[in-house]
């Protein structure tokens, strides 16, 4: 079958629109979660930790789950994860207090983990290989959409109707999700077992490698910009006074333009290299960092996650080209599961760190210090 073909078509459609409806559950979650934590005296490294259980289980067992897709099918565990979905949503609705932020943090996280390594393993199998840019960037933009709604779901239920109002809300959404799943109408092809390619020198013999270990830097600064301006913006979006509503609607800005540049990507590309385009990217966010703590409005703050959300936005599509050139042939695969590790942990580092640098500091000297280290990743890109 193609990605032509109708079968495959529905499938997609599926796959991305289910996505979008756990995906909002997740970005909604870290919303609601933050903010609730706050609303009960929770201090910067406390919302820090909690957004880093967001992604502490993805980290240890995103391979694992990986294994099970392989074992039994890609539909069980997508069931199991919107499943998950729905209690971790539920659960600071059942028992409200800061112990079932942290218990519902981490069982959202891992619970869309297992439902994406699925989902993404199934958009990969649609078609031929000259069909899986498309289809994967179907489904990063149809995630970019989810990224723009659920922190608005979020912000204007918490406003409207309070904290467990907003949690119930996000659990319903993958109800519907769990309950098209479990009828089994889904069509996944079947996975076809590959050989694997033999390890020449293990991950070690590929951080040797001078181009890779620039591009896994410059992914780092990516994944960390990117997780900082989740934690931080609803810790000083609160701090300046900013409501719920207004909170969710400056994260919707920073998702709607990773959305905008996806979408001219291809355009963009056919003037400008890979490293041209990471290298602007990086030095345009290192300024905006240095700007965050002079908003002190809500439509600054929300133009300058525009203009954040641009430059990150073009991170991911950059970093997967530059790692197809760079990687040795055989081994492309290895070299992406190290950039995934990588982004898990700084998912989970990131938070604790800044965090309780934010606790001892102040927000200012974070967005500065992150706005250095940016300027400087511009600067290697640029060198390499």
């Amino acid at each position: 079958m193609t990605v032509h073909g109708t079968d495959d078509r529905r499938t997609l459609t599926s796959l991305i629109v289910l996505g979008i409806a756990n995906h909002v559950v997740l970005a909604g979650s870290r919303v609601t979660v933050s903010l609730d934590a706050l609303s009960r005296g929770a201090s910067a490294f406390t919302v820090g930790v909690l957004m880093a259980l967001y992604a502490l289980l993805p980290m240890l067992f995103a391979i694992s789950a990986g294994r099970l897709s392989d074992r039994v099918g890609m539909l069980r565990p997508m069931t199991v994860g919107s499943a998950g979905l729905v209690i971790g949503a539920a659960l600071p609705v059942i028992v409200p207090g800061l112990p079932a932020l942290f218990v519902s943090a981490a069982l959202v996280g891992v619970s869309f983990m297992t439902f994406q390594v699925s989902a993404q393993k199934a958009t990969g199998g649609l078609g031929g290989p000259a069909d899986r840019a498309r289809n994967f960037s179907l489904l990063a933009m149809g995630y970019s959409i989810s990224g723009f709604i659920g922190p608005l779901i979020a912000g204007f239920t918490i406003d409207h109707g309070g904290y467990r109002i907003a949690f119930a809300a996000l659990a319903i959404i993958p109800v519907l999700t769990t309950f098209y799943l479990a009828r089994g109408r889904l069509h996944i092809p079947r996975s076809e077992t590959t050989a694997a390619a033999p390890a020449s020198g293990g991950v070690m013999a590929l951080l040797r490698q001078r181009a890779l270990r620039r591009v896994f830097t410059i992914n780092v600064l990516y994944s960390g910009a990117w997780d900082l301006h989740t934690i931080m913006i609803p810790v000083y979006g609160a701090s300046i006074g900013l409501s719920a509503s207004q909170i969710g609607a400056v994260l919707s800005t920073f998702a709607g333009a990773t959305f905008v540049v996806r979408v001219i990507m291809p355009k963009l590309m056919r003037w400008r290299t890979e490293q041209q385009v990471l290298t602007f990217a990086l030095l345009l966010a290192g300024v905006v960092y240095v700007l965050f703590p002079l908003a002190k409005s809500a439509w600054i703050l929300a133009t300058l996650s525009f203009v954040l959300g641009l430059g990150l936005g073009t991170g991911q599509p950059m970093v997967m080209s530059l790692l197809h050139t760079h990687a040795p042939p055989g081994r492309i695969g290895e070299a992406v599961g190290i950039r995934m590790s990588i982004v898990q942990t700084s998912a989970v580092a990131v938070p604790l760190l800044f965090g309780a640098l934010g606790t001892t500091l102040g927000l200012a000297p974070v967005f500065w210090s992150v706005g250095v280290f940016l300027t400087g990743g511009g600067l290697l890109s640029r060198r390499a």
